[in-house]
């Protein structure tokens, strides 16, 4: 397959979350090389706060795809209610669907927010491959402004002034450096407090990026060792560090 089939065929979610898009490294599996690589490729496990944060994204950029999620009236995961209704699926919340949709109108009704997200030549959901530091990623951008030439990533956070320190922690510096590449535009992110409904924009610095390219560089070499070194024993590799 060529690149353009390749990337057609990750558009579907099915591809991209599955086997066929896992012969890909991502930015979500920084995380899990640098911190445990013998669990790349496992799973990850349901999580209330990706859930939310999937119902963000949709009612943004694909509207009309909302109806695939679940939701339940009931103020808790505890209740019976939700337990008889889930059926063991993890759902949406009501009240979690209410506030989702009053962050959405508000990040809409920012003009700014609103120009970077619907204005000009926009595509959404955009999939990418490339090789980056001899290995195949993928990436699937939200919004891709040509007419900007930026690459604009959605967020929801606790705290926007906390959103810097957020962003080493979830690798989103990572994720700028494999975007930029992906793509061929810098990246901006869109981020809203899901607390006091401020709205942050954050560009990337070189030095932002420079931190990004040092994660990939590291997840690249844990990978090669785990998984492309023949005769490797990871049942004798440990971590050693100076205390």
């Amino acid at each position: 397959m060529d690149k353009n089939e390749i990337i057609e065929k990750l558009r579907d979610d099915v591809n991209y979350y599955g086997e066929y898009g896992k012969k890909y490294l991502s930015n979500s599996d920084i995380k899990t090389l640098l911190n445990n690589p013998l669990a790349l490729g496992e799973p990850s496990k349901p999580n209330p706060a990706f859930l939310v944060g999937g119902y963000f994204h949709t009612a943004i950029l694909e509207p009309d795809k909302l109806k695939k999620y679940k939701v339940i009236q009931s103020k808790t995961r505890n209740s019976k209610a939700y337990k008889e209704m889930s059926g063991g699926e993890l759902c949406l919340l009501q009240q979690e669907v209410d506030s989702i949709e009053l962050l959405t109108d508000t990040v809409m009704s920012n003009q700014i927010c609103y120009d970077l997200i619907r204005s000009g030549d926009v595509i959404y959901e955009q999939p990418g491959v490339m090789e980056i530091e001899g290995v195949m990623w993928k990436g699937k951008a939200d919004i891709i402004n040509h007419s900007e030439q930026l690459i604009v990533d959605l967020k929801t956070t606790n705290d926007i002034h906390a959103f810097k320190n957020s962003a080493w922690k979830y690798n989103y510096d990572s994720q700028a450096y494999i975007y930029s590449k992906l793509f061929g535009y810098d990246m901006i992110f869109i981020a809203i407090d899901k607390n006091t409904k401020q709205i942050g924009i954050f560009d990337c610095s070189s030095d932002f990026l420079q931190r990004g390219l040092n994660k990939v560089q590291r997840a690249v070499e844990v990978y090669n060792l785990f998984y492309n070194t023949e005769g490797f024993d990871a049942k004798q590799y440990f971590i050693n560090k100076t205390l």
